[in-house]
């Protein structure tokens, strides 16, 4: 009985409800009145519909699949095929062209099956009250919420198109298993885009969202197959297709190929997680505010921001555009799984392409697993004699204008009780740059350090992307790698790239661009390289890291490669940690070999493990 009133009740304000609407040459005021109240009452929010995004490498191919809570891809109405629309205007809401939001006979219609069976067995839904629902109402079955429903319905075809309710519709519609839209369906279940699909499987998929549990093909396949050929008779009785064409659609053998989620290569797709907040804390201005914070927990609440808005712009649909080379990437993995197998070893490498300026491979460890700590780019040591280039050797021919072939003193120093040895013990006296270079004195580096003073030598240093020096480190040990923390092996490949782009410097980067759905670029890097050192200099060290391997430290890691090879060792005290930094013709290489506790390393380093390892990595590419 009080089912019963309150559906009398429904009736009688659904039809003066209807009357309100259709009697606008009679009542013109007080429809306006009723558009002013609904214009005031129901303010529809913007509407963000998360959407999938992707990495994609330097080709275009997607490498990573990025979800956010719903996996959908968003199709826009142009992209949406005609056979679909005819599919569920046949199905749902034949009259979607014609009415303004509820279609008031299904209502009708409904309520009489509803009133006959005591209960809520048809909703008469329009695709526009659908739409209503799903953005912005819950699916409780009760009559209230059925009214709100037309009036929200009603409001969004007089401020929407029926082109793009229908473009929503599309989107927002579930098809089981997480999945939301229809080119997300037809790409989860079927492995293809819509405009792929056969008529048998649009109806297919199609036949889901009328009730995702009933009908979930992965589960009640023959339930989903029930649903689809009632599908295609309607679409037969409603005139969009033949006879033909629905016995053809029925006859046709649905074949499941569901597309599995991408996710490779976790070393380099993590490094690109943390590249996007550098990118997006540049662009937006983070990156100042981080300079300007002044304790621990203020710099946490920036780098919070951040985070939230990588969060914001990947439920947005974005494709991020990698400088990944899958070949190398591969090769560098495997090589140093294979090579350190069995091992309590640990070793990550990063490879910069010149001519692009690109961080085109970079590891995070052995057998490395997405998000875990990043030994390419987390992990800060001690660079030890891998630093000369960088802080004492090129900043000492800019200062006094020398060269490889001029007099260096590698004798003994002494500064203020600071008095560094060279390996073994050895005592030197005078040589040229290029033999302290290849044999790697200690003491002709520091002197150099010294003799153009400390500020001087780091105010080089500075301008690369060394995250982690402090005021601390502005001592003279640092000349032989003595940090605080210390450098991550991209940092340093990064900076040793200097020396073949004559010495000017542009940050290598792992990402390309950032674009939206549409094409359109929303994030990349600035190119504005900047000079460091002289293009004189820069081939002066150049020249050292080639005789370098050919017959100082690094001899190992040239055998076999073909064209210009150079680079610089460096080993820190006890053995902890050990360095190959170089370059090819087309890429520089580095490469760090350590364990995550600092344990000595010296068998490794007498097998010179670095610079075999070295040339194992640049022979693979």
């Amino acid at each position: 009985m009080r089912l019963f009133a309150g559906s009398l009740l429904t009736v009688f304000f659904i039809g003066t409800f209807f009357l309100l609407f259709t009697q606008t040459s009679k009542e013109l005021s007080s429809a306006q009145t009723l558009h002013e109240v609904l214009d005031e009452q129901i303010r529809f929010t913007e509407i963000d519909l998360p959407a999938n995004s992707v990495m994609t490498d330097r080709n275009g191919n997607i490498i990573s699949d990025i979800y956010s809570d719903q996996n959908r891809v968003f199709i826009e109405y142009d992209d949406i095929p005609q056979s679909m629309i005819d599919l569920f205007i046949a199905v749902e809401d034949k009259l979607f062209y014609e009415h303004e939001g509820f279609d008031v006979s299904g209502i009708a219609r409904a309520l009489i099956v509803n009133l006959q069976s005591d209960g809520i067995e048809q909703g008469a839904s329009t695709i526009t009250q659908q739409v209503a629902r799903n953005l912005y109402l819950s699916h409780e079955q009760s009559y209230e919420r059925k009214i709100t429903e037309l009036l929200y319905a009603y409001q969004l075809e007089r401020e929407m198109s029926k082109e793009d309710i229908l473009e929503l519709y599309i989107n927002t519609i579930y098809f089981a298993n997480g999945v939301y839209g229809f080119e997300a369906a037809s790409q989860y279940y079927f492995s293809k885009s819509v405009h792929d699909l056969t008529l048998a499987e649009t109806a297919f998929l199609g036949a889901i969202p009328n009730n995702p549990t009933v009908y979930n093909p992965l589960t009640n396949e023959d339930n989903t197959h029930s649903r689809k050929e009632f599908m295609l008779n309607r679409m037969l009785n409603e005139g969009f297709i033949a006879e033909e064409e629905r016995d053809a659609a029925l006859q046709e053998s649905i074949v499941f190929s569901s597309k599995e989620k991408v996710d490779e290569y976790p070393d380099y797709v993590t490094y690109i997680y943390h590249e996007l907040d550098a990118l997006i804390a540049e662009s937006e201005g983070y990156r100042d505010q981080l300079k300007q914070a002044t304790t621990p927990e203020a710099r946490e609440a920036i780098n919070e921001t951040i985070r939230e808005r990588r969060q914001t712009i990947l439920r947005a649909g974005v494709t991020i555009e990698t400088a990944l080379d899958q070949q190398i990437q591969r090769h560098l993995v495997t090589t140093i799984n294979t090579r350190l197998d069995g091992s309590p070893v640990e070793a990550a490498a990063s490879v910069v392409d010149h001519q692009s300026n690109e961080i085109v491979a970079l590891t995070g460890g052995k057998n490395y697993r997405k998000f875990d700590f990043h030994r390419g780019y987390q992990a800060k040591r001690q660079p030890g004699s891998a630093i000369k280039p960088l802080l004492s050797f090129a900043p000492f021919i800019e200062a006094t204008g020398q060269t490889r072939t001029s007099i260096v003193d590698a004798g003994p120093f002494s500064r203020n009780g600071y008095s560094p040895t060279n390996f073994g013990g050895g005592v030197y006296g005078l040589v040229t740059m290029e033999q302290a270079f290849v044999q790697s004195y200690n003491t002709a580096a520091v002197r150099m350090l010294d003799s153009i003073g400390i500020d001087s030598g780091f105010s080089y240093l500075n301008q690369f992307d060394f995250s982690s020096i402090v005021n601390d480190d502005y001592r003279l040990p640092a000349a032989l790698g003595g940090f605080t923390n210390g450098m991550s092996v991209n940092e340093m490949t990064q900076a040793y790239t200097v020396f073949q782009t004559e010495g000017n410097y542009l940050s290598p980067r792992a990402i390309k661009r950032v674009v939206d759905l549409e094409g359109n670029e929303l994030y990349s890097w600035s190119k504005s390289p900047k000079a460091v050192y002289s293009a004189d200099t820069a081939t002066q060290i150049k020249r050292m890291m080639q005789e370098n391997v050919n017959r100082g430290t690094g001899r190992e890691a040239g055998r076999g490669v073909a064209g210009y090879v150079g680079g610089k060792t460096g080993t820190t005290n006890t053995y902890h940690d050990l360095w190959f930094v170089g370059a090819t013709e087309a890429h520089t290489v580095g490469l760090w070999i350590g364990q995550d506790q600092p344990t000595p390393l010296q068998s490794e380093s007498s097998g010179q493990l670095h610079t075999r390892l070295w040339n194992q990595l640049v022979r693979g590419f």
